[in-house]
């Protein structure tokens, strides 16, 4: 059994407008998952600087980065990261470029975990519905034109607020849905715009929101999370 799980960390800003890193790091070693997207984990500008300082993670949690980053001060790809336990294997690993209006990228990772092998692939979709499907296509033809193919779980902020239209139709027809539920606004839930989705190869056994106290400040998404194993 894996445990997933996908947060837009919102840089760490909470909603309280205070940026607190470490109260991130509290949310993820609650959450405890094997794998985690984070979406909007580097700083919007200049640098592109990451929010959670390498040496944080490193001391106070069970994670390694995935080494997809682009920009020497960055964890990622345009704010998107993959961690994965320490133990687990990276066996490959690359970002995916996707059309759009403003930067946006996702991230792919082949892993072994618990002895599973797994393609994970966090993203962070646009805000229009047209350029989402754009994406979404482009990371279906990503997935398609692997050499190998591997049981996938794909999560992050889909900025899809339609549960049956959009970029969401797109995925559903090879991917399964977990019912994760509402993952925004952290303070009162209205939309599931968070998403993580398997292939058929994998069986969703439970999924949820993580609605801890900490989660609810520490950002304007609450994280949400699966637990899959292999059909």
């Amino acid at each position: 059994m894996i445990k997933v799980a996908s947060y837009n960390t919102h840089k760490s800003i909470g909603t309280d407008r205070r940026r607190d890193p470490e109260r991130t790091l509290h949310v993820l070693n609650e959450i405890d998952a094997d794998v985690i997207a984070l979406q909007e984990a580097d700083r919007r500008f200049g640098r592109r600087m990451s929010v959670i300082a390498p040496h944080l993670l490193e001391e106070h949690t069970d994670w390694k980065p995935v080494p997809v980053t682009m920009r020497p001060m960055s964890m990622g790809w345009h704010g998107n990261v993959i961690l994965v336990r320490k133990g687990a294997h990276i066996l490959d690993c690359e970002p995916i470029h996707l059309p759009a209006l403003e930067p946006r990228g996702a991230v792919m990772a082949d892993l072994r975990v618990n002895g599973v092998p797994l393609r994970i692939i966090g993203m962070h979709l646009d805000l229009s519905g047209l350029w989402r499907r754009r994406q979404a296509h482009a990371i279906l033809s990503h997935i398609a034109a692997s050499a190998k193919p591997l049981p996938a779980v794909l999560m992050g902020d889909l900025n899809e607020w339609s549960t049956a239209r959009g970029c969401l139709r797109d995925f559903g027809r090879d991917f399964a849905f977990a019912p994760c539920g509402r993952s925004f606004h952290a303070r009162r839930p209205v939309a599931t715009l968070d998403r993580i989705m398997a292939s058929r190869d994998l069986t969703i056994l439970e999924a949820g929101v993580h609605e801890s106290a900490a989660a609810r400040t520490a950002s304007d998404h609450l994280p949400i999370w699966a637990r899959l194993a292999p059909a």
